[in-house]
């Protein structure tokens, strides 16, 4: 009895895979299609799409009690997903998956980006949450990290630079900062002002991750900066961080980012072409 009951579950285990994985090929059609059909209309269902499914992800997770227990196994799907669709469909280069093609040396060794990597750190170090929380919400981050670079540079950017490189890098930066707004409506009791603040420096971001893949044809420093700068943010020490020294520091986050930006398109760019 024991041996047949095993086998049944292993039957069952096995059956449950095989149509786990029936209805991921099914989905990976019908999202091959929608990309064949139009790049843009299929960037924008993964913005919808994102948003929505990380919103609920946090809203269940607040409920449950334990930060982004929910959150993160959504992130994981849609990075799987992305990702399999991505070099199923041979497009790892188009979307940056690969090496720049501009030296570090051109770059500043990436430097204004090391430096926006410290930023949640300014005012100390502090383990705000357990250990538990701590990992899935650096995990969390390194999808976001990944799902929005993809998402806002590599899909969006392509599919709207085809019409014009200037107006994509617009769109590109200002939808990567107002998709900061979400914060208003998604339950995080986070305040008016500082999302606000959040959503322009977030444009400042959004455009030197633009003017990055743009120049080196590489999203993989914008992946690993957006990454590492989410997850960071956990260990912030948010008791000595006043609103006085949070307008300074993400004034300070929007000046370095836009600089830099403007050096890679006035200094890079120009030099690439000559």
């Amino acid at each position: 009895y024991k041996l047949y009951f095993y086998a049944l579950l292993s039957f069952g285990a096995k059956m449950s895979i095989f149509k786990v994985y029936k209805y991921i090929w099914r989905l990976q059609e019908m999202i091959k299609k929608l990309y064949e059909k139009s790049e843009i209309w299929f960037a924008v269902a993964w913005i919808i799409a994102y948003v929505v499914l990380a919103s609920a992800g946090d809203n269940l997770s607040t409920d449950i009690g334990v930060l982004k227990i929910v959150t993160l196994p959504i992130l994981i799907v849609l990075s799987v997903i992305m990702y399999s669709f991505v070099r199923k469909n041979g497009l790892t280069e188009k979307y940056g998956l690969c090496k720049p093609q501009i030296s570090a040396a051109k770059m500043l060794f990436y430097i204004p980006l090391i430096v926006l990597l410290t930023a949640n750190l300014w005012y100390g170090i502090v383990l705000n949450t357990s250990p538990i929380e701590t990992l899935l919400y650096v995990l969390s981050m390194f999808c976001v990290g990944f799902l929005e670079e993809m998402i806002f540079r590599g899909f969006l950017f392509n599919a709207m630079a085809k019409d014009g490189v200037k107006s994509a890098i617009i769109v590109s930066s200002v939808t990567f900062g107002i998709g900061h707004i979400v914060n208003l409506i998604n339950g995080s009791g986070a305040e008016l002002l500082p999302n606000l603040l959040q959503v322009i420096y977030a444009v400042a971001i959004g455009f030197t991750f633009v003017m990055i893949y743009y120049s080196t044809k590489s999203l993989i420093a914008c992946i690993v900066t957006h990454s590492l700068f989410n997850a960071a943010s956990v260990f912030a020490n948010e008791s000595a961080i006043t609103p006085q020294r949070r307008f300074v520091s993400w004034a300070l986050i929007a000046i370095i980012a836009g600089a830099y930006a403007l050096y890679i398109a006035l200094v890079v760019k120009d030099t690439k072409a000559k």
